[in-house]
């Protein structure tokens, strides 16, 4: 199939009449809809009765969308089982960690570990495929739908047999176990692996590793769910399969794109949070490496449910997400969702069109971003993004140690969201890379918020800087084992430590100890949990001023074959912190010899890609005030062929620029 840009939307055809479907597919035509998702919550629609399956509605709907040029993403609709399913069976369902047994509705309310589950979801799959998979008009799968937005780490009955497999596998046997995870502790020593608890009620906290590995089980195992669902689609299908997710869920995203074909995500980030929006664009980019991510939903104007709604977007913000996350690498921007939902929990969400089939507040916005989508598809299906030079790691396992361990409420999207929000201000490009990522090609490396460095990521960032690279680690990195139990040959493990040319002589919290951070000609408070470093072989960068160490270190800085080892250890806070921090990341930036920056406003972005001949700029304003970006040599303007000349461009409210280069 020719690669072209897609604009979608959900699409509910269960919810509705035929004369409805009918009038919904013109309405896609005529707002540029060339894509719509359906089926995920559409369990019962197929299968009223156990064993009474019939897939043919939907077939119908797909053949009626093809015929008219608009293609299908096709869901498994098992987020959603059916009431004879649920009915009088509480065994089958989620048990929260108070012991609390989910009932029939919403949605996840079933345990996917459930053997009969499983069983159900794999036979409602293989009918979808089979009827579904053949159809010309499908595009791409979707697995599921939002793997545990709503819910967490299971506690039934089935999972409980599951963990104690599970940790049998991992430890091998449970002296192992008791070793790794200190049982002598308040003893919690375990003769056998059934006795170890699920993390449930409990009078005060668990202990730290059942907390940990418990949530990586749970990881594990949607993945596997997901993995299954995979395996049925491929052997009726040969479209690529994906599923939507968030760095809000409780998964492990690099573990579940692992077996799927392409990575796409939800997010419905209020305009007035563009970091919040930009960091999905530069994570789910690296999770399927050379694959286009889709953002499979987001609001046309304003999400909402029946008890909550988000601001509206103003006029044109749309459109510059839509370009801005073409630019960053998607290949479709999608809607929740299509024709408002008349029932149910999420009847005030935004939407295309009204319950009433009648433009919504939002409907100018969709189609200046299909406007714009056709405007740009030439010049975006022709090139590629570029490879950023600076990378952040990500990890989804370091959220489940945050979780165990959150200190003063330490949320992990927002450390790293408000850590990467500074790359964006400073005209960085950047990419969000997962803890398992390669790493060739990358100059600076930032490691934040990683409690367990493992010795392979270790190894590979070692090798970063060994070839002329810098690896700057911290805040709040490496004082965890892999067991979520604390070192005991150094605070942040010998081979870490010996590695950047330092001895940790202090881990402790800093607010409220009066403690300054100076570096880089800045004094600012420092924050959150933090080692204080004695230089062995290292030289210091950054000095403690009064509170209880004063005059050591907490920056330090290590040669490293060809390059160096920066250790930062404390978060700077306020204002001053703000300055500090930018400024180490503009000082090693430079010294790093970092190129794909620009001086960019803030509220603008430039999305770099390329050609074989050719570099681009992809400049827009997403704050609405407009914004400037200097401009090295001439340029031509992607879009129009007229001459840019060097100096600075002006851009409007949520204008949007393609600059072109030649590469000489």
């Amino acid at each position: 199939m020719e690669k072209r840009l897609y604009h979608g939307a959900a699409f509910y055809p269960e919810l509705w009449s035929s004369d409805v479907i009918a009038q919904d597919i013109l309405l896609m035509k005529e707002a540029g809809i060339n894509v719509a998702r359906i089926g995920e919550f559409a369990w019962s629609r197929m299968e009223p009765e156990e064993d009474n399956i019939d897939i043919s509605f939907f077939v119908d709907v797909i053949n009626q969308l093809h015929a008219n040029g608009i293609q299908t993403v096709m869901c498994t609709p098992t987020p959603t089982p059916p009431i004879w399913f649920t009915h009088g069976h509480p065994e089958r369902m989620y048990v929260d960690e108070n012991g609390t047994v989910m009932g029939h509705g919403s949605r996840q309310h079933a345990c996917t570990n459930n053997a009969y589950f499983r069983k159900r979801a794999a036979i409602i799959t293989e009918h979808i495929a089979k009827a579904i998979g053949p159809l010309p008009g499908v595009i791409g799968w979707q697995i599921d739908n939002e793997f545990k937005a709503h819910v967490a780490e299971c506690m039934c009955e089935t999972c409980k047999d599951l963990w104690h497999q599970w940790l049998q596998d991992r430890y091998g046997t449970v002296e192992r176990l008791n070793e790794a995870w200190g049982t002598d502790i308040w003893s919690e020593y375990y003769h056998r692996f059934d006795q170890v608890p699920q993390p449930g009620a409990a009078p005060f906290l668990h202990n730290s590793s059942l907390r940990t590995m418990y949530q990586l089980f749970s990881y594990e195992k949607i993945a596997e769910f997901s993995d299954e669902q995979a395996a049925i689609i491929r052997n009726y299908s040969k479209a690529p399969i994906t599923h939507n997710s968030s760095v809000a869920f409780h998964v492990d995203n690099e573990r579940l794109f692992k077996n799927l074909d392409f990575a796409s995500f939800d997010t419905y980030a209020n305009f007035d949070n563009m970091p919040g929006y930009l960091i999905n664009c530069d994570l789910f980019r690296n999770f399927k490496q050379g694959k286009d991510f889709w953002i499979m939903e987001t609001s046309t104007s304003f999400s909402a449910s029946l008890e909550s709604y988000a601001k509206p977007h103003p006029n044109g913000y749309l459109r510059s997400e839509a370009v801005a996350a073409y630019a960053l690498g998607a290949e479709a921007f999608c809607y929740w969702l299509w024709r408002q939902q008349r029932a149910g929990c999420e009847q005030p969400h935004g939407s295309v069109i009204s319950a009433w089939g009648k433009p919504t507040v939002g409907y100018q916005s969709v189609l200046e971003v299909e406007q714009a989508r056709k405007r740009i598809e030439p010049v975006i299906v022709a090139s590629r993004p570029t490879q950023a030079e600076v990378a952040i790691t990500y990890s989804d396992r370091s959220k489940a140690f945050l979780k165990t361990e959150p200190h003063r409420k330490l949320n992990h999207r927002g450390l790293v969201t408000s850590f990467y929000e500074r790359f964006v201000d400073m005209g960085i490009h950047r990419d969000l890379t997962p803890e398992g990522a390669d790493l060739d090609g990358y100059k600076l490396l930032f490691t934040p918020f990683l409690h367990y460095v493992s010795s392979d990521y270790r190894e590979r960032a070692k090798a970063l800087v060994e070839r002329g690279g810098i690896w700057v680690i911290g805040p709040l990195t490496g004082g965890r084992t892999e067991n979520h139990t604390v070192h005991t040959d150094a605070a942040l493990s010998l081979e870490l430590e010996q590695l950047a040319g330092v001895e940790t002589l202090f881990t402790y919290p800093m607010e409220g100890t009066t403690t300054l951070g100076s570096a880089f000609g800045v004094s600012a408070p420092l924050s959150m949990w933090s080692s204080v470093f004695e230089p062995k072989g290292a030289s210091a960068v950054g000095l403690l001023e009064q509170g209880l160490t004063p005059g050591k270190a907490f920056i330090t800085e290590h040669r490293c074959g060809k390059g160096r080892i920066v250790m930062l250890g404390s978060m700077p806070t306020g204002e001053e912190g703000d300055l500090l921090l930018r400024k180490l990341i503009d000082h090693y930036a430079a010294e790093a010899g970092v190129t794909l920056r620009t001086d960019v406003t803030p509220g603008t972005i430039v999305a770099p890609r390329h050609t074989d001949t050719h570099d681009l700029w992809v400049v827009v304003n997403m704050n609405g005030d407009g914004g400037t970006v200097t401009i090295p040599v001439q340029a031509t303007d992607a879009l129009t062929q007229e001459i840019i000349q060097p100096g600075t461009l002006e851009l409007g409210a949520f204008e949007y620029r393609i600059v072109q280069f030649s590469r000489q």
